[in-house]
């Protein structure tokens, strides 16, 4: 197969590939499988060991197993629902016999033949004192396919089996006569490596343990090869560029003058840094991490003043239109009538007029959402481009904003800590600044974890604090009530405490299903304090500012990370009220009570984070998709570190050599890499 039909052949659209067409397509789309690369791509979540053979004497049970065995009697089918029946088998392997069953739709007859050996593998669970077998699956002993083997288990969505998955991959790869790799022969031995052909048919076919894990091992290289190949990329392509110098940094001393309050030597500090960043030619990229009401955005408005001063444009983007806003007016309360700023958002008036006064330069600073990168928002003379929450926005997003000019000083603040050497490399393309010290005044927030019997003495206490005149937020995990999951969800939260609990008492309902304008306005009526309690999704981690709010309710208090818990905690305590977060959570167990535990014990995010690391570990403690970075299907940042410092290693001296990967055996680097950042809003970032 030539390079163009192998191109060809990944991008088959699943809808072709043997078993599926249009219906199972649309299932298929559902967990982002598109086509023949996303299937090969879809490693299993788990595997099940299904080779080794019990005999029923030995079964034990809650156990899965295999066991081979010829049925005693004729198949019995008890019919449950009119598509539903519960079927049994008692079998036989000369060492015991055991009740098999399992459910079927009676339309479709199951036929067993009396006398022949068959595998079985299931789960054995106690019945009224008897022993019987949980059936998953069962084939003729002399025709196996799914037992006897290495299993691999998917994750699945509704309307998709196991069986029709594993199936459906076997198709696709079946289309692929050799997966074409893009490390040589010589790379491939000095780091150990397997071919990529024989690991990616391991990870849904393997032979043992043994080379599974070599397989494995090989795609991790890889997948942490291309994500920081990406990153190191786009930094040198950044630094080739020439930007603007700013000659008179001595205004962020008359912008410190005017605050009313003293910045802590973190925040001295980190600006120290901002600035050195912007006399240099080199554009700046830098990552400022902070913890919640650490004042990250006090370090942005020096820079946006020095820049203003020097007579040079910001563009500052938030990811919300509310938290726009609230940026608006503090830095307008900052800056006085020093620096002339603007505020644009998809709800701004009179878009065209602005566009052009900002292409005249008559601001120095745009402030907005996302429409600050619509290709109609034009800068004179643009130097200092400033993401909050950058975890909001993507590597494209940040590259589409900088790209309002040849060359741009890019500043992204987070208030998502992660512990430094790891976001040394997972931030590959920015410098790191860390926001280590609270401003003095802001309040130590009280927490507290609860099971359901303190309900009532908690919803007591927070309608004392209401009368008190402050306010309430009360998050749940889900918007809807889900029959699979015992937690409260908003919606019957929200009707709940509005109708019984707090009938006198303004409740508004929040959450991530409702357009922006209306959870803007939302938003408004609980910072105006026309709301009393907000009952809210997560959708507040990132949030306005609301000082009067004293109490944050979390319901089900396990179902969060430790370090979203602690981000939601943040919205309270900002105010000059003492503040309070009550934890709801009545599952039991060492992992979670050490989780609570620390949430009740500290306030330090950077602690928080990396506990949140030892107990969960890097793929739960946070996606990299959340941070803006190409989702991982595989890898593990925080225990395959080792693996990452190598890749990271192999890229540098590829880029040494190859600095445009131009060179014939650098291509397929280069198309991996592109594809991953490929088009944003029509504009290649690789141009």
């Amino acid at each position: 197969m030539d390079f163009k039909n192998y191109i060809n052949t990944l991008n088959t659209e699943v809808a072709y590939v043997k078993g599926v067409g249009e219906k199972r397509k649309i299932m298929l789309n559902k967990l982002s499988l598109y086509n023949i690369w996303d299937l090969a791509y879809n490693f299993p979540k788990d595997y099940e060991d299904r080779r080794l053979i019990f005999k029923i004497c030995d079964i034990k049970e809650g156990e899965k197993c295999c066991f081979k065995a010829s049925p005693l009697n004729k198949l019995m089918q008890k019919r449950i629902k009119s598509n539903i029946a519960l079927c049994s088998l008692l079998v036989n392997d000369g060492t015991g016999v055991i009740f098999v069953k399992w459910f079927a739709n009676p339309k479709y007859p199951v036929k067993i033949d009396y006398g022949e050996e068959y595998v079985f593998y299931g789960k054995a669970e106690r019945n009224f004192g008897r022993l019987e077998f949980e059936l998953i699956l069962m084939e003729k002993a002399d025709n196996t396919k799914s037992t006897l083997k290495i299993a691999p288990v998917y994750h699945l969505t509704k309307g998709i089996t196991q069986k029709f998955l594993s199936d459906t991959i076997e198709n696709a790869l079946a289309k692929i006569d050799v997966f074409r790799d893009i490390f040589d022969d010589e790379t491939r031995e000095r780091y150990f490596l397997p071919s990529l052909d024989y690991s990616i048919r391991q990870m849904h076919s393997p032979t043992d343990m043994q080379e599974l894990k070599k397989a494995k091992n090989r795609l991790i290289f890889e997948e942490l090869f291309i994500l920081q190949m990406s990153l190191l990329y786009l930094r040198r392509n950044r630094e080739e560029k020439v930007c603007p110098v700013i000659d008179d940094i001595s205004y962020k001393d008359e912008f410190e003058s005017k605050l009313p309050f003293a910045l802590t030597d973190a925040q001295k500090r980190t600006i120290d840094e901002v600035m050195f960043d912007l006399k240099k030619k080199k554009p700046g990229n830098r990552l400022v991490q902070g913890d919640v009401g650490s004042g990250k955005t006090v370090i942005a408005a020096s820079a946006i003043y020095v820049c203003a001063k020097n007579n040079y444009q910001s563009a500052f983007m938030a990811p919300t239109e509310i938290l726009a806003n609230q940026h608006y007016e503090n830095l307008k309360h900052m800056f006085g009538d020093e620096v002339k700023i603007c505020l644009l958002t998809s709800a701004t008036k009179g878009k065209n007029k602005l566009y052009e006064k900002i292409e005249n330069g008559e601001f120095d600073v745009v402030i907005g959402t996302h429409a600050i990168i619509r290709d109609n928002v034009k800068f004179k003379n643009l130097i200092l481009a400033v993401t909050d929450e950058q975890h909001r926005f993507g590597v494209n997003q940040r590259a589409k904003l900088s790209s309002k000019a040849d060359a741009c000083n890019v500043l992204v603040m987070s208030a998502t800590p992660i512990p430094r050497t790891l976001a040394l490399i997972l931030y590959g393309d920015l410098d790191i600044s860390i926001v280590n010290a609270m401003p003095k005044g802001r309040q130590k927030i009280d927490t507290f974890c609860v099971n359901d019997s303190y309900r009532q003495r908690a919803y007591s206490f927070v309608e004392k604090e209401i009368a008190s005149g402050r306010q309430a937020y009360i998050v749940c995990p889900l918007v809807e009530d889900s029959e699979s999951l015992d937690v409260m969800s908003s919606e019957k939260m929200f009707e709940n405490l509005k109708n019984r609990v707090f009938p006198n008492r303004k409740v508004a309902l929040l959450h991530g299903k409702m357009k922006a304008n209306q959870k803007d306005e939302i938003m408004q009526s609980f910072k105006n304090g026309d709301v009393d309690i907000l009952v809210s999704t997560t959708v507040i981690e990132v949030g306005v500012d609301v000082p009067n709010a004293t109490v944050m309710v979390i319901e089900n208090a396990e179902r969060f990370g430790l370090s979203q818990l602690h981000q939601l905690r943040g919205r309270v305590g900002r105010g000059d009220y003492k503040s309070y977060c009550i934890l709801f959570c009545n599952v039991k167990g060492d992992e979670t009570r050490q989780r609570m535990d620390i949430m009740t014990k500290s306030s330090d995010g950077f602690e928080i984070a990396k506990k949140d690391l030892e107990l969960r570990g890097f793929g739960e403690f946070f996606g990299t998709k959340q941070h803006g970075l190409p989702e991982l299907k595989i890898a593990n940042l925080f225990t395959d570190i080792e693996i990452l410092k190598d890749a990271q290693g192999l890229c540098m001296e590829i880029l040494k050599d190859d600095p445009n990967l131009k060179k014939e055996k650098n291509r397929l680097i280069y198309m991996r890499i592109k594809a991953l950042f490929e088009k944003f809003d029509g504009n290649d970032i690789f141009n």
